[in-house]
């Protein structure tokens, strides 16, 4: 695994301000609890989207796809959360189940042993 230091810091900015959107449009007492956990778990998700290379090509791209499956529905979800009333419990719940999904599944992608592509 390889972390292009560029490519992540553009991914945490832009987890960041989309974080920040969110913050601004919610008008409940939980607002830090949306923007900190949006903010997590859309930065681990486009990091690992567009920030990290693998060894191999197809493990890079299967995350890669993956990731941006998990951050497209990270977005949905917190958007939902930010437009309507909700419990502390319930956003944690349901958030930390799809991040923790999500590294499930991105690290059996990685430990999977892909034969090599055949280069002609």
């Amino acid at each position: 695994m390889k972390l292009n230091f560029v490519q992540t810091i553009i991914a945490i900015a832009i987890s960041g301000l989309i974080s920040y959107g969110l913050y601004s449009f919610h008008d409940s007492e939980n607002k830090i609890v949306l923007s900190l956990g949006s903010f997590v778990f859309l930065a681990t998700t486009l990091v690992i989207a567009i920030g990290v290379n693998f060894e191999q090509p197809r493990t890079t791209t299967n995350i890669r796809v993956v990731s941006g499956i998990f951050f497209t529905i990270a977005l949905i979800s917190n958007l939902i959360f930010s437009f309507f009333t909700f419990s502390t419990p319930s956003y944690i719940i349901t958030n930390g189940i799809l991040l923790l999904i999500f590294v499930l599944t991105a690290y059996s992608i990685n430990k999977a042993n892909q034969p090599p592509t055949i280069q002609l």
